[in-house]
């Protein structure tokens, strides 16, 4: 262990430095007569930088030399890369003093720079790509990917993600770049919160509504990020979040209660997922969720992290709190007085590190040792679980003994990744709907027109959480590059939301005689000092550092603010409206009078009105500060609302048969805690679950006209399409697909393409089908307690036909712990080549309280046109695994069961077989 007793030599005025490399403490002053032992404290001996001053009988010694032929690289414990990562953190841990463990617990961990330890920032986000990173590869939203039924597809993705990871984060730190948030080898993925209402803003984020599905995917996305389980070092740090019983409402989740949850929902839906990452992933890390679950909040709840995590599954690793959960505790649960009770109440609940917006509640911990809140003893084992998976990424060692560290620059967002980014946006396409084969389109040289707001939209396919891609092929792009020459019309047609249009008033404005506003920048977030540049803008406002993009010549990506001036005599005496948005502190003055301000991470696009009378002026500033290490991005633009002219539009699409409307929503509408206040919308999440009524009347007028409306639904959830089934012949289910999105569907549309896509969540009719949003109970929800919805969880068509034929089963009868093998012949009745997504439900017969049926396998099944191929499916013992409300826990009980295979979860697309469980 550590030696306290030091020999110290030197000479008089003399200074030793330390050189690099292992033998950087051999020093020549060795040689020098021993003046003194001293005894010095190893909790405040500098070893990175070993310089001491004291002065012994008038002489300055300033070196320190260890026993002789004993380099300090090899010393301690902590330092021997050849032992477990374990036994080096606590040796560590014997070294540090209160105050340093404490800092190792923050998200963003300070530097100790007396042990060379190196500042550590815990949160990025790798939800589909390496997000709030320029230049990645974006592939498809999660949701999206569930659709694919393709977990090995899905392990690919995440190990192409880790891959760029990785090269962007040793890139950053070899060019001189701090280790700093977003950018780092923890990351908080993925999300496998049950979407159970597909009002949550954030289901996007998720792999859909059942936990088996939801287990498999994020199996493979655990070891896609984390690597061989073989390996020396972790790739990276996966996280399982959010623990548990969490999916909106965003508006509430900081005060939520949530204290009426049947034992048997929360383990046969909110935690099964959950502990198959845990038990079958390794996974590394777990977060806690914001809001309390039977008065407890998440973060400090002890039957949560300790009973069921710890104790239960035996997870030995990393719980992280979502930001700001822990000051929940006291500033919006009320179950903590204080920020140092909060702290103790964390770390002795079992979270390790905590995140925050800003005020660390865990920098009071050494308070709470004082006051015997808590000890450091129980510090000692957070800490512990922390320091064991840097050790594991290879934090504490060169580089050179890591080989994750070598992955070149060249593999972010190269040809394969590429390939791969487009093959899942492809199997994610889901056909909803087919009369009359109106799909795939014919090329020809007639015209098509493509309208709708998400046609030319590419920040709508990035979906949430997401980095900015090196290009990306928008749905129009997509569509055009199909047709030959000007055979594609284009026209926006109407807003995702708004029933009316904006008629800007942008270049009405100026100041000193020149047109438009008056740009001013300086680097620094305060307007101080000398500006960098001044400059004229004459167009609506929509600046963004993604991609290195400066806002303007010589103004820095971070560390900046502007401001933009000018005057606007009003045309009329009327009602105007302003619309911003930013991501970043945006502050709009009118006349000197603040009207709006903003501070947010990312950019929401709002709309306020605003009276102005006839010829009088009105003098506009913007002011803006970028902020944090979030890029920056501003939009402005004011006018008069006008009412959308859907005769017009039908006007300008005289003479084409066919139109091809690319709606939906987007991520401006839906995500995580917005302040969103269009109608239907709420704080990310939705009131109303149909399609915007701006986009209903569009469809409506294009229906009435005579044309074929082939309709593209972009969405992160799933939307009531009642009215759309009428007015629109096909419906394309098309997520947001990531960087090459557009060229899926187009692939799609044109029959490239044969979709295979299953829908990962039940689409119901409308929001009368839903129960209150903040009632957890699964009763009436799903595709597990609700047979009668619009779409059904697993349907998606093809551009053939599949029969199933009866299935042969390995046994009819087993024992608890036995598998039973299913072997079932999946014919291509149709004239393309196609795959089929077989799927495997269970029903425990008698069981009235359970679900209907509940996923228990699938496969992708390729089959060639006329040909039939038999698809073999392994179902395990723990498939018939049920709640046990005698012994209170999931228990695979004797009885009958059913099991139900077809190509959806409606009860017309399975067949039935009977099994026994002895």
């Amino acid at each position: 262990m550590w030696n306290d007793n030091l020999l110290i030599t030197g000479k008089e005025q003399t200074r030793k430095e330390l050189l690099p490399g292992p033998s950087r403490y051999a020093s020549s002053v060795a040689r020098d007569r021993v003046l003194h032992p001293l005894k010095i404290n190893r909790k405040q001996l500098n070893y990175n930088n070993v310089i001491i001053k004291l002065t012994v009988a008038g002489l300055a010694v300033v070196a320190v030399i260890f026993s002789p032929g004993l380099s300090f690289a090899q010393q301690h414990p902590w330092q021997n890369s050849h032992l477990r990562s374990e036994e080096r953190a606590k040796d560590l841990i014997s070294g540090l003093t209160l105050e340093e463990k404490v800092s190792l617990l923050f998200d963003q961990s300070p530097a100790i720079p007396r042990l060379g330890i190196k500042k550590f920032n815990w949160w990025s986000e790798a939800l589909h790509g390496l997000a709030n990173n320029d230049n990645v590869t974006v592939f498809p939203e999660p949701i999206g990917m569930a659709a694919s039924f393709n977990d090995s597809l899905a392990y690919e993705v995440f190990n192409a993600t880790s891959d760029e990871v990785r090269a962007k984060y040793h890139e950053a730190i070899r060019n001189g770049k701090e280790n700093r948030r977003f950018l780092s080898l923890s990351v908080w993925t993925p999300n496998i919160n049950i979407f159970r209402d597909p009002r949550w803003g954030r289901g996007q984020e998720t792999y859909g509504e059942d936990p088996y599905l939801t287990s498999r995917m994020g199996i493979a996305v655990v070891k896609g990020l984390q690597g061989p389980a073989d390996a020396r070092y972790r790739k990276l740090l996966a996280c399982a979040k959010h623990f548990a019983v969490h999916s909106g409402p965003e508006w509430s989740r900081h005060t939520l209660n949530l204290f009426q949850v049947k034992p048997r929902d929360l383990h046969e839906t909110y935690l099964p997922a959950f502990k198959s990452l845990v038990m079958d992933a390794d996974v590394r890390q777990v977060m806690c969720a914001y809001q309390r679950l039977d008065d407890e909040p998440c973060c400090g709840n002890n039957r949560l992290l300790q009973t069921i995590l710890r104790q239960d599954w035996g997870f030995k690793h990393i719980v992280v709190s979502d930001c700001g959960a822990i000051t929940d505790f006291y500033t919006s649960h009320k179950v903590s007085s204080d920020a140092t009770h909060a702290a103790a109440k964390g770390v002795l609940a079992g979270t390790d590190v905590e995140c925050v917006w800003e005020g660390y509640a865990y920098k009071n911990l050494p308070d709470a040792v004082s006051r015997g809140l808590i000890n450091e003893e129980e510090i000692d084992k957070s800490l512990l679980r922390v320091l064991t998976g840097r050790f594991e990424l290879g934090d504490m060692d060169q580089d050179d003994l890591v080989p994750w560290a070598g992955i070149p620059m060249s593999v972010v967002n190269n040809p394969q990744h590429r390939e791969i980014a487009l093959q899942m946006a492809r199997e994610s396409m889901t056909l909803l709907q087919n009369k009359n084969e109106a799909l795939p389109l014919q090329r020809s040289a007639k015209k098509i027109a493509v309208i709708g707001p998400n046609a030319d939209n590419d920040p709508m396919l990035w979906g949430n959480y997401n980095g900015k891609p090196v290009r990306t092929i928008n749905i129009l792009d997509g569509i055009r590059s199909k047709m030959p020459g000007n055979s594609v019309l284009y026209d926006k047609a109407c807003d995702l939301v708004e029933n009316k249009v904006t008629q800007s008033f942008f270049t009405h404005c100026s100041l000193t005689d020149k047109k438009g506003f008056k740009a001013t920048y300086w680097n620094n977030r305060n307007m101080e000092g000398g500006s960098v540049i001044t400059e004229q803008i004459t167009h609506p406002l929509k600046l963004t550092t993604a991609g290195q993009h400066e806002f303007a010549s010589g103004v820095q990506l971070e560390n900046f603010s502007a401001l933009y001036e000018t005057e606007f005599v009003a045309p009329a005496t009327e009602e105007i409206i302003f619309k911003c948005g930013a991501t970043g502190s945006m502050k709009i003055y009118v006349n000197g009078t603040l009207i709006t301000s903003t501070n947010n991470w990312r950019t929401l696009l709002s709309r306020f009105p605003f009276k102005v009378e006839k010829d009088k002026k009105y003098k506009i500033e913007i002011q803006y500060a970028q902020l944090n290490n979030w890029q920056a991005d501003l939009e402005f633009d004011f006018g008069r609302e006008v009412d959308i002219d859907f005769d017009g539009l039908i006007s300008k699409l005289k003479g084409i048969e066919t139109v091809v409307f690319v709606g939906g929503l987007s991520t401006l509408l839906e995500g995580e805690e917005m302040p969103v206040s269009y109608p239907g919308f709420k704080g990310g999440d939705r009131t109303d679950i149909q399609l915007p009524e701006v986009q209903r009347n569009c469809l409506k007028a294009l229906k009435a006209a005579g044309k074929q409306v082939i309709f593209i639904n972009c969405s992160g959830s799933a939307i009531g399409l009642v009215h759309e089934t009428q007015s629109c012949d096909a419906i394309l289910q098309a997520w947001y697909g990531g960087e090459s999105g557009g060229q899926a569907v187009a692939d799609v549309l044109f029959g490239d393409y044969n979709p295979s896509g299953k829908l990962p969540v039940t689409f119901y009719k409308d929001s009368t089908q839903l129960a209150d949003f903040e009632d957890y109970s699964m009763k009436g929800r799903t595709y597990r307690f609700m047979s009668d919805p619009l779409f059904q969880f697993g349907f998606g068509l093809s551009y053939t036909r599949f029969l199933v034929g009866n299935a042969t089963i390995s046994k009819a009868e087993v024992g608890r712990e036995e598998s039973i093998g299913m072997f079932i012949p999946v014919s291509n009745t149709g004239k393309r080549n196609g795959t089929e997504i077989i799927q495997v439900y269970v029903r425990k017969v008698g069981d009235s309280d359970g679900p209907l049926k509940t996923l228990r396998g699938f496969k992708r099944v390729p089959v060639a046109a006329g040909k039939t191929v038999t698809a073999m499916i392994t179902i395990p013992s723990s498939a018939f695994e049920f709640f046990d409300e005698v012994k209170g826990k999931m228990a695979v009980m004797p009885g009958d069961y059913e099991l139900l295979y077809g190509t959806s979860s409606a009860d017309k697309d399975l067949k039935k077989a009977g099994v026994r469980i002895r």
